[in-house]
């Protein structure tokens, strides 16, 4: 990745490994930092599945060296490689045992992605690890399943960083994803949020665009794989064992949760899936309004 232009600053030394080394331009740091990590599940052209699961992992800044000091710990009690740098935490492939997973036990696999979620998210305090998502049900949506849900994970993150905002305690916020195909795409989306709006108004709190990483070299990209596909496993398959470990850790105020987005007709929607909260209003609309979403497919 090249280095940013501009006045440098000191990086926190709570950074991860994979942004340490940038010159970062001097106001990224004027206030502190918030970083969701995203990650994708599910492929929104594939007809054999139902959901489209855009995830992500809000990580306060000095937090992060030690989420990835505890999942590189996690690694070593359950597979001890001898570079431990040499296994990526990827959900799909540890659960199915593809590729250099393949010689390890299906049980400590599993139970790796169990701990990694506990100790990544479930164990780590609420005011500086929360999660965002947004679940789409491909065949209720008549718009871009992805485009859907980048704008829900962008707008409800600048949400929360103006709460945060509006106590006293500013912070910005940058989105960090692996690196896809569709990169060009959210960096213009980003760009006319932040200058014309989103349906629900304009980001204020975003340091910068949208950065992209190789997920090799960032283990809280690799944390966010397991979230998205910890979901996407609940709405797909039923099957809870991972969800359950972070089902209470989404962003919420008040009783309210902000955090968890599902795009779904009403006469079909389950029992909500974080089932510990009285029903409150939302901060934004559990939907696009359909004109608006016939805008999105047009366009």
């Amino acid at each position: 990745m090249l280095p940013f232009r501009g006045a440098s600053s000191n990086v926190s030394p709570g950074l991860p490994n994979s942004l340490k080394g940038l010159r970062i331009a001097a106001p990224f740091f004027f206030h502190s930092m918030h970083l969701l990590y995203v990650d994708e599940s599910g492929t929104v052209s594939d007809a054999n599945q139902q959901y489209f699961v855009l995830a992500g992992v809000s990580v306060f800044e000095r937090t992060c060296h030690w989420i990835e000091s505890s999942l590189n710990e996690t690694i070593k009690k359950y597979f001890d490689p001898q570079d431990i740098h040499s296994l990526e935490l990827h959900a799909s492939p540890m659960r199915s045992g593809k590729n250099e997973w393949r010689k390890f036990k299906r049980e400590d696999r599993e139970n790796a992605i169990v701990e990694a979620l506990s100790v990544g998210v479930a164990q780590q305090n609420r005011g500086n690890v929360r999660l965002f998502a947004a679940v789409i049900r491909k065949a209720d949506l008549p718009a871009d399943a992805a485009e859907n849900a980048f704008t829900q994970l962008y707008s409800r993150f600048d949400q929360f960083l103006r709460r945060l905002h509006l106590s006293g305690n500013t912070q910005r916020g940058i989105m960090i994803f692996d690196k896809t195909s569709i990169e060009p795409r959210i960096q213009t989306l980003a760009r006319e949020f932040k200058t014309a709006g989103h349906p629900w108004g304009r980001t204020r709190n975003y340091a910068e665009v949208p950065l992209f990483l190789d997920s090799k070299a960032s283990r809280l990209i690799q944390l966010a794989d397991l979230i998205a596909f910890a979901i996407f496993r609940h709405f797909e398959h039923h099957d809870s064992r991972y969800f359950d470990v972070i089902r209470h850790c989404f962003d919420e105020e008040g009783g309210v949760v902000h955090g968890l987005h599902v795009y779904q007709r009403d006469a079909d929607v389950p029992d909500d899936p974080i089932e510990v909260r009285p029903v409150a209003q939302d901060w934004l609309p559990r939907r696009l309004p359909i004109e608006r979403a016939e805008r999105y497919a047009r366009e």
